[in-house]
């Protein structure tokens, strides 16, 4: 869809915008990558994140842009809220690693990466048991599969699982349709994500029979006024999540997270405590299970640049997608 921040002037050059391209590696390797980067701007009304995954192409990313422009320039709306709760996010690691993320976090929720390429569903359920034994029983565990399983794999695997009591699954399957036929063969709630964010036009997806709640990603939505777009078409429970994104980014979710009209699970917006470093001195890392509604300083730009091939790369992608 066309964002509803997306007007002329986002895509007229931003040449009064200060613009910094930083990089910091991740901890563990997570969703496929080991590295991540992106671009912060400045504008009137403070930073803003321009950092599509690069799978994103030129169309795809223009929502992106449409979501730092926003951030930068326009403002967010007024939140209803002072703080977020969040879960904490366990990768594909080891039982005895997952087991000490849940507990160093202060979270209640913990959502789980699953399907790993190369890994059993041993490991795979041996992991969710060591969340589940960190968290205790009054504990929310997700699961996020990332669209890996067909339908009949993730039958099999999402009971296998729901031994451990999961709130939810994230993405089993990679059509609206297979997870409509999926959601009429378990209990377990279906979670609605990549369907969403990576359709033409997210308002529109027929998620009726496939979902039970729908995941809101501010960057590839086009911004946090495009989101609640999204979220009002949808008529579901919502569940803000990260792009993977620095605490400037984080911060876009955090105003979306606070701007819903109601906000009944934790989000995925703790992914910070991935980076081994942040852009900003004080980043958006979880208190009690819990996000401020704050806008960090990115203080530590000159720590975090990137190294001037990926600074070209990153340049030359927001000029192709400030020309189409």
């Amino acid at each position: 869809m066309p964002p509803a921040a997306l007007d002329d002037a986002t895509t007229s050059a931003p040449a009064a915008l200060e613009a910094h391209v930083w990089s910091v590696p991740m901890r563990t390797r997570f969703r496929g990558i080991d590295v991540r980067d992106g671009v912060l701007v400045r504008g009137p009304a403070g930073w803003g994140e321009f950092s599509p995954f690069w799978d994103y192409d030129v169309a795809e990313s223009r929502r992106w842009w449409a979501s730092a422009y926003e951030a930068a320039v326009l403002g967010w709306p007024d939140p209803v809220r002072g703080s977020v709760p969040v879960n904490v996010t366990v990768p594909a690691v080891g039982p005895e690693r997952a087991h000490a993320i849940v507990t160093a976090s202060g979270c209640r929720t913990a959502k789980v990466k699953v399907a790993e390429p190369g890994q059993t569903d041993a490991e795979e359920e041996a992991r969710v048991e060591a969340v589940r034994a960190a968290l205790g029983p009054g504990g929310g565990i997700r699961v996020d599969a990332n669209t890996a399983w067909d339908v009949d794999t993730a039958v099999r695997r999402i009971t296998a699982l729901d031994r451990y009591d999961l709130e939810y699954v994230e993405q089993p399957c990679a059509t609206v349709e297979e997870l409509a036929a999926l959601r009429r063969r378990i209990d377990v709630r279906v979670a609605a994500d990549e369907v969403v964010r990576r359709a033409p036009d997210p308002r529109r997806v027929a998620l009726a029979e496939a979902a039970d709640v729908v995941v809101l990603k501010v960057q590839p939505l086009g911004g946090v006024r495009a989101a609640l777009e999204v979220a009002e078409a949808h008529g579901l429970p919502c569940v803000v999540s990260s792009a993977l994104e620095s605490s400037v980014g984080i911060a876009a979710g955090v105003a979306l997270a606070a701007a819903l009209p109601e906000l009944p699970f934790a989000c995925g917006l703790a992914t910070v405590a991935l980076f081994t470093a942040d852009v900003a001195s004080a980043p958006l890392l979880p208190v009690d299970g819990a996000l401020p509604v704050a806008r960090p300083v990115p203080d530590r730009l000159a720590e975090t640049a990137a190294d001037p091939d990926t600074d070209r790369r990153w340049r030359a992608r927001l000029a192709a997608v400030l020309a189409a």
